[in-house]
């Protein structure tokens, strides 16, 4: 049976849980689930929305407050609450790693996605009303969220860059820390390794999209279309996200980066995110165990971290076939496939789903707290 601590331990990755509910950490489930290994824990609108609406735990808390707070400064508290307990449980993971992991990520509201001002005022308020040096406030990579974070990271301050779902964008997420930690050093910051970041970059999704593009230019889908087409299918996920660790092994070496190591930067670690497959054709692992490399974060929902533990094979493999990786990009390009528009409907669809799920939530929290009065 694999265990997690192979999975740091031999190659660098960290496995961290994409999910939280407040049952996880009245009970001890996250606890138990740190003790098998886990490194940290992400959350998100969608996920706070499920764990609010599908649990009556909340409800104490939440008549409790809505006597003087409103709905939305109610539903922050109780976010806030359980970010709270959650970098409690990780505290020992960040204290024994040297501050390099143990993390906790609570993300912007959803609507601030287009407004770099906004985008900045909401994670400064995060990070000084939680005060936490294992938190992560969360900032989507738009073309609005990429200045927000500089000015974040240029303030000492550290954040989890989600919602990143093409190589172009990635590589201005890098820059965008590596200039803000410049920036910081500049205006005097003399120790650089109390700021953190992890770029989150989307895997399973790209294949929905490009798989569904695919079926299309291929004239149909199994048995109908195209086989040269269609046998690209679930091959466009793994290979971008291999190239985009082949631009961070590039980005974070050379002259630059070791004058910003020398300060006691950290590296800005690739975290694959939605790394559940989505297609039940593929592998149940197809983005966990293609993606393996040092310094590197892999976050999972539960079902995906107990197959690895079922049946998982830890290997490097995030850099083993690069050549293999680029062929494939270039394949779907001759196939017809625009990965960049590809990545432009995927941020707006995982902006608009964030959003939806967050109004949907504060909907069902003002008709129970209507239900109460």
């Amino acid at each position: 049976m694999t265990k997690l601590s192979d999975l740091y331990e031999r190659e660098g990755q960290s496995p961290w849980m994409d999910d939280l509910h407040r049952e996880w950490l009245t009970g001890g489930h996250l606890r138990d689930l740190v003790g098998e290994g886990v490194r940290g824990v992400t959350s998100n609108p969608t996920i706070f929305a499920k764990a609010i609406e599908d649990s009556d735990v909340y409800d104490e808390q939440f008549r409790a407050l809505i006597g003087t707070k409103t709905v939305d400064e109610a539903y922050w508290e109780m976010a806030i609450d359980d970010i709270e307990r959650a970098l409690e449980v990780l505290d020992p993971v960040h204290r024994s790693s040297g501050g390099a992991d143990g993390f906790v990520s609570l993300e912007v509201a959803p609507s601030l996605a287009g407004d770099t001002e906004g985008s900045v005022a909401a994670a400064r308020s995060l990070h000084e009303r939680i005060g936490r040096p294992n938190l992560l406030v969360k900032v989507p990579g738009t073309p609005a969220g990429v200045p927000a974070i500089r000015t974040l990271f240029a303030e000492g301050r550290s954040v989890n860059v989600t919602l990143i779902f093409s190589l172009d964008r990635y590589d201005q997420v890098m820059e965008a820390y590596l200039s803000g930690l410049e920036a910081y050093a500049a205006g005097g910051a003399t120790d650089l390794s109390g700021v953190h970041s992890v770029a989150s970059f989307f895997v399973s999704r790209v294949d929905t999209e490009v798989d569904r593009r695919l079926e299309a230019l291929s004239g149909g889908g199994d048995g109908e279309g195209d086989p040269s087409v269609l046998a690209l299918r679930g091959k466009a996920a793994v290979a971008q996200a291999q190239v985009a660790y082949e631009h961070f092994t590039k980005t974070f070496r050379g002259t630059r980066w070791d004058a910003l190591r020398a300060k006691g930067a950290r590296v800005q670690r690739p975290l694959w995110a939605s790394t559940s497959t989505k297609n039940p054709r593929y592998p149940d692992l197809l983005y966990v165990e293609t993606l393996i490399g040092p310094d590197t974060v892999n976050t999972m929902p539960q079902t995906t971290l107990e197959a690895l533990l079922d049946h998982g094979t830890i290997a490097r493999t995030a850099d083993a076939d690069l050549p293999g990786a680029h062929r494939a990009l270039d394949d779907l390009a001759d196939a017809g496939i625009d990965m960049e528009e590809v990545s432009a409907v995927l941020e707006e669809q995982g902006v608009s789903a964030f959003a939806k799920s967050f109004d949907e939530l504060l909907q069902s929290l003002s008709d129970k707290a209507n239900a109460l009065s």
